[in-house]
């Protein structure tokens, strides 16, 4: 089942039909077994209506969103390539026990389906990063995948290791949608995660990876996260991007971006 939000309220999606469900994210995230919690809401009462993709919007309530890094071969090669000076770092956190993790922002600087998000006046290096994104409950389970885009200033961040906020958090820099696949099995190791760039009509780059091409567990990232820190009302985690497009490219104004994950749909976010 894809839980979604529009402009009036959330609805969810299931065996062909589309059901008005009249909680916020935040409750449902708190809930102790959400996936049978909307399983019998469906059941005994949920009104039936029509999905207008249209209205769609980033999918989270007050949930911060965090991030981890390095977690793909491709990434690692990519962040060494991009900072030199600082390669052994990510060469090491690659292979080391302790996850790179960080704080990506807050849902203001959060858009969903459609909506623009932006490059940086005062980046030369732009890049979409397509990842599979967690949706944790407060007690740290993961109860539903979506998937993201988090925007990278790969110059910025290459400069200096020092500058990774500002490489990666400002408005309109982060993407999350079209829904939330809720369920409380793991996906399988060869969903597939596609990148697609668009411009002019054409397409200027493209890419897969698969799951099983991540080095770490969500599980491990998880647990990570949620040491010393509490989430009252859940929490938003991206797992990290296995596709990285070449040196010699970078996003432009009016780019399309098109991101598809197995299972979950296709979030697709123009650049303005």
């Amino acid at each position: 089942m894809i839980l979604y939000r529009e402009a009036d309220g959330l609805v969810l999606e299931q065996g062909g039909k589309v059901f008005v469900v009249e909680e916020s994210i935040d409750t449902l995230l708190g809930h102790p077994d959400l996936y049978s919690f909307l399983e019998e809401r469906v059941r005994v009462g949920y009104t039936a209506v029509r999905l207008d993709e249209t209205q769609l919007k980033a999918p989270l309530g007050s949930q911060e969103v965090w991030a981890a890094g390095v977690t793909y071969f491709r990434s690692r090669v990519a962040r060494m390539e991009e900072s030199e000076q600082a390669s052994s770092f990510y060469d090491r956190v690659y292979t080391a026990e302790r996850p790179e993790l960080f704080f990506k922002c807050m849902p203001s600087k959060v858009v969903g389906p459609n909506a623009p998000v932006a490059i940086r006046s005062d980046a030369k290096w732009s890049v979409p990063e397509p990842e599979l994104v967690l949706v944790i409950d407060p007690r740290g389970k993961i109860i539903g995948y979506t998937i993201g885009n988090d925007m990278s200033s790969r110059d910025i961040e290459g400069e200096n290791p020092l500058y990774l906020p500002q490489a990666k958090i400002y408005d309109r820099s982060c993407a999350l949608g079209p829904g939330i696949l809720v369920q409380n099995e793991p996906l399988p190791p060869a969903t597939r995660i596609t990148l697609d760039v668009e411009r002019d009509g054409a397409s200027v780059f493209s890419g897969e990876t698969a799951l099983s091409a991540m080095k770490r567990r969500p599980e491990e990232l998880v647990e990570y996260l949620y040491r010393h820190q509490t989430f009252k009302s859940g929490c938003f985690l991206f797992t990290g991007t296995g596709i990285v497009p070449p040196d010699s490219f970078t996003l432009k104004l009016g780019d399309t971006i098109r991101i598809g994950i197995e299972g979950i749909g296709v979030l697709i976010n123009p650049v303005g």
